[in-house]
């Protein structure tokens, strides 16, 4: 018989996940005891992934940096993908613009809703820190991003996942150091890090042997913690707005994937599906980067010179699916409470989402973050933010969810570009999680 695929074992596990939530719906304990005895199961199996993601980081760059023998090979990586990301992020706020003013999804919201989103949720605390924290970076000045890049202490970096861009630069910056040094004397430092990159990717494979069961109580929990449906009815259609959105962004990567890289899209979304489905369970690229890099790699065949730099820089950088999001909610929010907007004002949500994506943390929830600086550089009245984000609030974690996927797969589909056009686009190499079990049992 032939062994289930692990996509195909993930899926099963999100299935069962929902249909078991909603029978729990229906007990008056049901949903204390998943959240007693089910959620830690999905909280351990995320903490396990955020705990390799800096080790892997650290390794994976150090690696592919060493690896490439001449630096000018990194400055030609390096800006090719921060160009695509650009290109690819402009492109997903265009596409959002153009659905959420053609459907008008704010239009069709009734004042009663708008008052009953109002009333439960514009005091909510976690939207009310939403707003601090967007004024907050709103308030810095406009090099404050390059200064957060560059850490002061460089182990304070790597004790805290948030920090991403710093350990992505002090990698950087050791790995072009080693180059710099010679090969001979940088020799004992790279096969430290060489051997560190392949015990942390042998991780990554025992940690996906809980997958399944790990979704599993994740979707669970998504469903008794989930919010009042009428309300989430009363949003179905700004929501089909920014999910056909994010629809059409996967249809754009896949005629990137067959132009440009040359390969069958299907065969790429078969490929990057079991992190695709961790990036919908987890609401957070950074949680699932050790994923992404463990099947651009050895499923799809991108060498690790590319991937070591193009998917951790993405995972902070590049964020589509939520740059789309933020086009949407911007306009749907106008349109709801009558803000009239020029093309001005559109041209600035561009601009504006496409530099709030930079450096934004890769959890769930920053797109909200990202959202009230985009309102704010359209002028919308600082009184109505609160009521805004609450007309919002309710689907925003099923919609985080599916965003979070798109920010995944824009990320492998761009490292598979940039790898094709140097030359770095190789055969898969896949490796289980047994390959040396027969050495040591």
């Amino acid at each position: 018989m032939k062994k289930l695929e692990l996509h195909w074992k993930i899926l099963i596990g999100m299935l069962l996940g929902l249909v078991f939530g909603f029978l729990m719906l229906q007990i008056s304990w049901g949903k204390d005891f998943i959240t007693d005895w089910i959620k830690p199961l999905g909280t351990i199996f995320v903490k396990l992934l955020k705990l390799i993601a800096v080790p892997l980081i650290l390794a994976s760059l150090i690696k592919g940096i060493s690896d490439l023998k001449d630096i000018s090979k990194f400055k030609n990586i390096g800006i090719r993908t921060i160009l695509t990301y650009i290109l690819t992020t402009v492109i997903a706020i265009t596409i959002g613009l153009l659905l959420v003013n053609i459907i008008a999804p704010g239009d069709g919201i009734s004042e009663e809703t708008i008052n009953k989103l109002t009333e439960t949720y514009s005091n909510n605390s976690s939207v009310q820190a939403k707003i601090a924290e967007a004024s907050r970076q709103k308030d810095s000045g406009p090099l404050q991003f390059l200064e957060d890049m560059v850490p002061e202490n460089a182990f304070s970096a790597m004790s805290n996942n948030k920090l991403m861009l710093q350990v992505i630069f002090f990698s950087i910056f050791l790995g072009l150091s080693m180059l710099l040094i010679g090969e001979k004397r940088a020799e004992p430092m790279k096969n430290f890090f060489d051997s560190l990159n392949d015990i942390v990717l042998k991780m990554v494979d025992l940690i996906m042997l809980t997958a399944p069961i790990a979704v599993f109580a994740l979707l669970a929990n998504v469903v008794v913690s989930s919010d009042d449906p009428d309300l989430l009815l009363a949003l179905v259609k700004y929501a089909g707005v920014v999910v056909l959105g994010l629809a059409l962004l996967v249809v754009f990567y896949c005629v990137l994937v067959a132009t440009v890289a040359k390969k069958n899209p299907l065969w790429f979304l078969k490929e990057i599906s079991p992190a695709q489905l961790l990036a919908f369970s987890t609401s957070s690229s950074a949680a699932t980067l050790p994923v992404t890099m463990e099947r651009v790699e050895e499923h799809i065949g991108v060498d690790k010179e590319v991937s070591s730099f193009v998917l951790p820089v993405g995972a902070t950088i590049n964020m589509d699916g939520t740059s789309l999001y933020q086009a949407v909610a911007a306009v749907f929010i106008a349109q709801a409470l009558a803000f009239d907007l020029s093309f001005a004002d559109q041209l600035t949500i561009v601009l504006t989402a496409l530099l709030a994506s930079i450096g934004s943390a890769a959890v769930p929830g920053a797109g909200m973050v990202m959202l009230v600086i985009v309102l704010e550089s359209i002028g919308f009245p600082a009184d109505k933010l609160a009521i805004g984000l609450a007309l919002i609030f309710a689907v925003d974690r099923p919609l985080d969810m599916c965003r979070t996927v798109i920010n995944v797969t824009g990320d492998a589909a761009v490292s598979m570009i940039v790898a094709k056009s140097v030359g770095k686009l190789g055969e898969p190499k896949v490796k289980n999680w047994d390959d040396n079990y027969e050495e040591v049992k």
